[in-house]
């Protein structure tokens, strides 16, 4: 490894070096992206002080740190990886520019499409919860004398909420229909009862 460093020019290790530390944030925001954590706020800036032409359609800004992160990524491992097939030094990096700027502009429909996602996955309970039926997820007590869980289903979606019931109580994986909306988080439900004889 260190005759293999050693060999390297100047700028090969500056390369390797920068396309290293960019994969290494990467695997770090991903990570991160995927078990939820909210790193918006600490990890994008915004160049354009102004806002002119920083900020795209739904929100999705094109100077932060996670594009940046994503540009150095697609432009090291193509320069990196074509080295030694293109001679001419120009064309290597027009190449592995149009890498990069192609990799953020992927990732940031992906990001553009997942936010669209998530605003139409919007549910106004107070609308859209009475009458919708489902199963109880967490045994509801009798009367009003404590919680229980339901799961619903609202515009094609399962959801999840505290619920309460004013008569028996209503046992897990019991069917339910929903007859009241307590609040944003809790549902009135009662046990749906077969019509068949």
């Amino acid at each position: 490894m260190a005759v293999w460093w050693s060999s390297l020019s100047v700028l090969s290790r500056i390369l390797w070096g920068v396309t290293l530390s960019a994969t290494l944030v990467f695997i770090i925001q991903s990570i991160l992206t995927f078990i939820g954590a909210d790193i918006d706020g600490a990890g994008d800036f915004d160049v354009d002080p102004s806002g002119v032409g920083a900020d795209l359609d739904g929100g999705i800004n094109l100077y932060t740190f996670r594009n940046f992160i994503n540009f150095i990524l697609g432009f090291g491992w193509t320069a990196i990886l074509l080295k030694d097939s293109v001679k001419s030094k120009a064309v290597l990096i027009i190449i592995a520019a149009l890498v990069g700027i192609a990799l953020v502009t992927v990732v940031m429909l992906l990001f553009r499409g997942l936010a669209k996602m998530q605003q139409s996955g919007n549910v106004n309970v107070r609308t859209q919860a009475v009458g919708c039926t489902g199963k109880v997820y967490i045994p509801i007590p009798a009367e009003r004398s404590g919680e229980g869980k339901v799961q619903i289903t609202i515009n094609n979606s399962v959801r999840e909420y505290q619920a309460l019931t004013d008569g028996d109580a209503i046992k897990t994986d019991t069917p339910i229909k929903v007859v009241e909306v307590i609040n944003d988080d809790t549902l009135l439900v009662e046990e749906l009862n077969s019509l068949i004889v």
